[in-house]
């Protein structure tokens, strides 16, 4: 991205829509979107969804008045800039402000999102109370993550980190993707670049207590045994609470906290001081890595409450 950044020559293009490649991307991109926010569709020939999108993102562009620009990539021609670009499936979208990349989306969406997304990056444009767009960028990340798409979200933190290393909030929202991915090693290595003891923002805090939380429960689930065997043993012993608990693990070391929960639910239900409690701890446990505002802790919280109290 260093790269592009120093191909921009000053000056941008007038063009409100254009087509551009490897070597005009400095200038048709990076340095045009220091005039105006500019967006760049990576599209194929042989791609369905980018036809559909394409007419659409135009009609949306032009419906702004020259306020946002469109710059399209035929991604087959140009393989080495969608490399740079992360793009992993088409069409991609991202949009630019000031040389750097601020929002993004992948896939056919409506007319009504697209919208949306073109009214964002004119009011992100509007003057200096627009906001900061690294921060925008995070947001929207973050947006992504939480509506589960994980890997959309990635490849947005990954445009920030290349324009800002250190960026923490970035770093945070990486690592929690990386999880949701099954990816605990990378998870891990993310951290390590994170100073946690200069974290002053609470909600950051608490995002990383929960990554904390939840890199636990995987690695506890990696020594939790034999899945197979210790099904089998709880369908022939459904009292074998040992078993149901390190199936729960097992569970939960995969990312099916549902059916962790419901298996130690199911322990709590038959004998609720089972080893110190151990049950109701471990799905609180789950609680924490899901966060207090997560469906599954709400669903799961009424249950342990329902089983507790009835």
């Amino acid at each position: 991205m260093d790269a592009l950044i120093g191909a921009g020559v000053p000056g941008a293009s007038t063009d409100l829509i254009k087509d551009t490649d490897m070597q005009s991307f400095g200038e048709d991109v990076i340095a045009a979107s220091q005039q105006r926010p500019v967006i760049v569709d990576f599209w194929a020939d042989w791609c369905g969804p980018c036809k559909q999108l394409m007419p659409a993102l135009e009609t949306a562009v032009k419906a702004a008045n020259g306020a946002v620009a469109l710059v399209k990539v035929n991604a087959d021609q140009n393989q080495q800039l969608c490399a740079q670009m992360q793009v992993q499936s088409l069409p991609t979208v991202l949009a630019f402000w000031q040389g750097q990349p601020v929002d993004g989306f992948q896939g056919a969406v409506p007319a009504s999102h697209l919208k949306t997304f073109v009214d964002k990056l004119v009011a992100l444009a509007g003057g200096e109370e627009a906001g900061d767009p690294v921060a925008e960028a995070v947001e929207h990340a973050n947006g992504l993550l939480d509506s589960g798409e994980a890997m959309q979200a990635v490849q947005v933190y990954q445009q920030i980190l290349m324009h800002d290393q250190n960026n923490t909030a970035a770093l945070i929202g990486m690592a929690e993707a990386s999880l949701k991915l099954g990816q605990s090693d990378q998870t891990t290595r993310i951290l390590e670049a994170v100073s946690e003891d200069e974290i002053d923002d609470p909600k950051q805090k608490e995002r990383l207590a929960r990554i904390h939380t939840a890199l636990e429960l995987a690695a506890e689930g990696e020594n939790a045994g034999d899945r197979a065997a210790l099904e089998a043993k709880v369908s022939e012993d459904p009292q074998d609470h040992e078993a149901r608990y390190s199936l729960a693990l097992s569970y939960q070391g995969t990312g099916e906290l549902d059916k962790a929960a419901e298996a130690l639910l199911g322990i709590i239900m038959r004998d609720r001081e089972w080893n110190d409690d151990a049950a109701r701890k471990q799905l609180l446990k789950l609680f924490e890595a899901a966060g207090a505002s997560d469906p599954f802790t709400m669903k799961y919280r009424r249950r342990l409450s329902s089983v507790l109290f009835s």
